[in-house]
């Protein structure tokens, strides 16, 4: 392993970085060890299959990294100076399926038993200026190779059969304390891939890394590159950024290098500027503090007896739920600040972001749901609302009402404790005023006791808007009253029905 000196300080959200302490190397070695011995079976066959073929063979990038920080995997990654027909020949017949979508960038997949593996002919790409697209030649070596990769951590790789770590760049040593920095200049990195410069925010997200003061420069003076990068592309890098362990360091980055601007401007937007005269709530640290908060209270979202998992739709509602603020923002005379109807607002600024990201349609109205609802529990008091407006909350709410609870108690930042406990308090009240009527009344279901054919039957109508106009009354009695009865229902719509024909 590389006895490189120490990487320089870093910088780029370094104040929200966690505190993680270095790593000894030793750790690292023996980290790595444990994993290869538990990856022997696989590793041992398939390293001695190529070598047999005077091939080299190598497990690369992500797997070795993470066997360093003492993670497991099933998927992994191999580099070799095999061409894809020859690899294609040497797993067939040892894999259980084998697949060839990736051929075209020198990729065959396959599986073998709980592992899916994936093998790529060493590469020499080059890029055009306008696009991330490469045109992939091989290469001639695993050095030349691992120089082509994003981070000097994802530039190592295990030789195999003998398992000898190779090491060009430093990733040991990098990873030991925990930075992220490039193979060769930043420049060029990020000129011939642009997206790296999300991944570097992506990663120090999922790593709890910082990230070198080059590295650093090279996003901030090149971020505009990041409009070459598709929407999908940026949506997933997003994706797995608010899904990371420390999403706080990522976004931070984001910001920090001007790429948020590029790719969700309406982050940045929250850092709402102040002055002597207009004091007000820092709504960009706010909201990081949020998300932060809706991630410890994402137990509340799994399943009964299962860990919980990242919930995206309930951080990105966190990340997204003030963003109508700037929009909204008014200073009175008296010096106070209000923004009247930003839920209203920042639900739409919300749509049409995650739109431009190509988010899916039912993931939009989610998060976009969440957004437009988060401010609804203030009209509640101090336990105010009737059982009709209850039953609204959950009626409006649908599938997102377990969401909008997490939203809603992770929305209180408040340094006043008493104030922060009676929040807690009223929300606790709710919950189980919701959990009573549902008890009680089914709420969840929330229909009407006449359906659309019961209703045409009753009122010798056909199909039509007074059929939804119809069931539009009924649910709006179930509202106000509860179970009322089928026999009450009719009579309830007979007679709405004759002061309409009236």
């Amino acid at each position: 392993m590389s006895d490189a000196p120490a990487p320089e300080p870093t910088r780029g959200g370094a104040a929200s970085q966690p505190d993680l302490p270095p790593l000894q190397i030793a750790d690292v070695q023996a980290a790595v060890t444990r994993e290869l011995d538990r990856l022997a079976p696989l590793l041992d066959e398939l390293g001695g299959r190529f070598t047999t073929a005077g091939e080299e063979l190598a497990l690369v990038g992500g797997p070795v990294r993470d066997a360093m920080l003492g993670r497991s995997h099933t998927d992994l990654d191999f580099t070799t100076s095999a061409r894809p027909e020859v690899t294609e020949r040497l797993v067939k017949g040892w894999a259980d399926a084998v697949w060839d979508i990736g051929r075209a960038f020198g990729t065959i997949g396959c599986r073998k038993g709980p592992w899916q593996v994936e093998i790529t002919t060493y590469r020499s790409e080059t890029y055009d200026p306008d696009s991330r697209k490469p045109d992939v030649d091989y290469g001639d070596s695993l050095a030349g190779d691992l120089g082509r990769r994003d981070f000097t951590v994802n530039a190592m790789a295990v030789a195999l059969p003998g398992r000898a770590v190779e090491d060009p760049y430093g990733g040991v040593v990098d990873l030991a304390h925990r930075v992220l920095r490039t193979p060769g200049s930043p420049e060029d990195s990020f000129g011939d891939d642009p997206l790296r410069m999300l991944r570097a925010a992506r990663f120090a997200a999922q790593l709890g890394f910082g990230v070198d003061p080059g590295v650093v420069s090279a996003m901030t003076a090149m971020a505009d590159r990041i409009s070459i990068i598709s929407a999908e592309r940026v949506r997933d890098e997003l994706v797995k950024l608010v899904c990371a362990p420390y999403p706080r360091l990522g976004l931070t980055l984001l910001v920090e290098t001007g790429l948020a601007e590029r790719v969700l401007p309406e982050l940045p937007a929250l850092a709402l500027e102040r002055d002597e005269h207009h004091r007000h709530k820092d709504v960009y640290e706010h909201t990081l503090t949020v998300l932060e908060q809706s991630i410890d209270l994402e137990h509340r979202l799994a399943p009964e007896g299962e860990e919980p998992r990242p919930d995206f739709v309930s951080r990105f509602a966190a990340l997204m739920h003030d963003v109508g603020k700037p929009r909204t923002r008014r200073f009175l005379d008296d010096g106070s600040v209000t923004f009247h109807h930003h839920d209203v607002v920042g639900a739409k600024l919300t749509r049409k972001r995650m739109k431009a990201l190509r988010f899916s349609n039912d993931e939009t109205e989610a998060v976009c749901r969440l957004v437009e609802l988060h401010l609804r529990f203030h009209g509640y008091g101090s336990g105010e609302w009737t059982d009709a407006a209850v039953r609204r909350y959950v009626r409006d709410a649908g599938d997102e009402l377990e969401r909008l609870h997490v939203l809603t108690r992770a929305d209180c930042t408040t340094r006043n404790r008493r104030k922060a406990e009676r929040l807690r308090r009223t929300y606790d009240d709710l919950e189980e005023r919701i959990a009573r009527l549902s008890e009680e009344e089914e709420l969840a279901s929330l229909r009407p006791e006449l359906d659309g054919n019961q209703i045409m039957e009753l009122l010798g109508i056909g199909p039509g808007r007074d059929v939804g106009r119809a069931y539009q009354f009924l649910l709006d009695l179930r509202m106000d009253e509860g179970v009322v009865g089928e026999q009450r229902a009719r009579e309830a719509l007979l007679a709405w029905w004759a002061e309409r024909e009236g």
